[in-house]
């Protein structure tokens, strides 16, 4: 994803996690990785932020609102994520959080997820979801959404293997959300 140079570059540290089969589970594990870092690295833990592509999208996404977890994110920027806005109805909303999905319109494993997926994100930060502005990248943002979070949807058009390219703007999107919890 050639994410750590760029991420680094502008003050992060990064950490990868190897490929687990995804489960409640796996969500839970992949949520302490935080406190194992913060053993090594002085954290800012209202600055954690979380993305990952396919199954690490979807593990960014679970943290992000699952029950004993949902509270470490302080934004999360998930590609091609495996969760439908149908699983999404299963879970209560967390307090609002930045949020920017990138899915792709051509990923035939999750079609369509990553729209269903801003959707109850959207409505879960209290935007308003009638019109989504269309910035200069392609992407949309929701306007008026609560406490100032951003809310924003990339429509790729790679195949489901893609990682989005959109570096960039993961980052300036984490860095412009320090300052939101």
């Amino acid at each position: 994803m050639d994410l750590t140079q760029e991420a680094t570059a502008a003050g992060f540290i990064v950490a990868y996690a190897d490929h687990r089969k995804m489960t409640p589970e796996t969500i839970e594990a992949l949520a302490e990785i935080p406190g194992l870092i913060e053993k090594k690295w002085c954290i800012d833990k209202k600055r954690i932020f979380l993305t990952g592509h396919s199954d690490g999208g979807t593990a960014a996404m679970g943290i992000a609102f699952i029950n004993g977890t949902k509270h470490i994110p302080a934004a999360i920027a998930p590609s091609a994520a495996g969760i439908r806005g149908e699983d999404l109805k299963e879970y209560h909303c967390p307090n609002p959080l930045p949020v920017m999905v990138m899915h792709s319109s051509h990923d035939t494993l999750f079609p369509g997820y990553g729209k269903e997926a801003i959707q109850w994100w959207a409505a879960c930060n209290g935007c308003e979801t009638a019109s989504p502005v269309k910035d200069a990248d392609g992407c949309v943002t929701y306007k008026g959404c609560k406490n100032n979070v951003t809310t924003r949807y990339c429509e790729g058009t790679g195949t489901h293997p893609e990682w989005p390219g959109k570096n960039k703007a993961v980052i300036d999107f984490f860095g412009s959300s320090q300052d939101v919890r």
